[in-house]
């Protein structure tokens, strides 16, 4: 099974993008972040002309994810109240959270909040946002063990993932607190399955626009993979496909793909 994530930047404007790289990747599932379209505008034509299944939880002009799986996925859910019913509400007014099960495998795809700045209220709210995470996926993790949690982390959890001449000390996707609340998080038993296969650093999945930073490689590993045990053993492979980011008009990330 193959699994692939992609933070697109809209949907609307990276369509074509999408729909090509899907006739010659042809994954199991690809896990949309940042569509930026509320669910009645998807374009979803296209992509189920393709032979896709579509589950969709967009939001005007900001967040939104979305799930195309080539068969029909069990157990679809979005947000976090589904299962943590205790919840407030504002909690999922941003759309971030989407699943659902393949062949007894519960896909995860998650627009992680970037945080803006640290010691911004968005950095708290960010903060705030992995803890009910790990509270959700403890929840998950009862009825169906095998997970595969993957997408926009906006986190680099190490170093390595990083280019080098960005100073790390309390820059956001880097500080500690966001580090340890996503470390925190995979003590429930996930694995990155991108380190299982490459442990090497200038492996990057998002390049700034406004810095040349493609050209220039200047890049920070924020799109993950994390595996619970079963499937981190069964994976294959998990790799970064760059092409996308040199077509015209790219996103600023690239998908990442992983095989178990």
């Amino acid at each position: 099974m193959k699994i692939a994530t992609w933070n697109v930047n809209s949907i609307r404007s990276r369509l074509e993008h999408v729909t090509d790289w899907l006739q010659q990747n042809p994954v199991d599932v690809l896990c949309l972040q940042e569509t930026k379209v509320v669910d009645g505008d998807f374009p979803r034509s296209p992509l189920e002309e393709l032979g896709y299944h579509l589950y969709i939880s967009g939001q005007k002009s900001y967040n939104g994810v979305a799930l195309i799986s080539r068969k029909p996925l069990d157990n679809v859910s979005v947000g976090f109240s589904s299962f943590l019913t205790d919840l407030p509400p504002e909690w999922d007014e941003q759309k971030r959270v989407i699943t659902g099960v393949i062949d007894g495998t519960r896909i995860l795809n998650l627009y992680v909040p970037n945080g803006s700045s640290v010691d911004s209220d968005k950095y708290a709210f960010k903060l705030q946002w992995l803890k009910i995470l790990r509270q959700y996926l403890e929840t998950l993790l009862v009825s169906t063990p095998h997970i595969c949690m993957c997408g926009d982390f906006n986190i680099a959890l190490e170093d390595i993932d990083i280019h080098e001449n960005v100073k790390i000390e309390n820059h956001i996707m880097a500080s500690p607190l966001e580090r340890q609340a996503l470390q925190y998080i995979l003590t429930l038993g996930f694995a990155d399955a991108f380190r299982k296969f490459n442990s090497e650093g200038g492996n990057f999945s998002w390049w700034d626009y406004r810095t040349g930073g493609f050209r220039r490689n200047r890049g920070w590993r924020i799109d993950h993979h994390y595996l619970t045990p079963d499937l981190y053993n069964q994976a294959s492979s998990c790799v970064i496909d760059v092409a996308p980011r040199k077509l015209e008009k790219p996103s600023d990330h690239t998908p990442v793909i992983v095989e178990f």
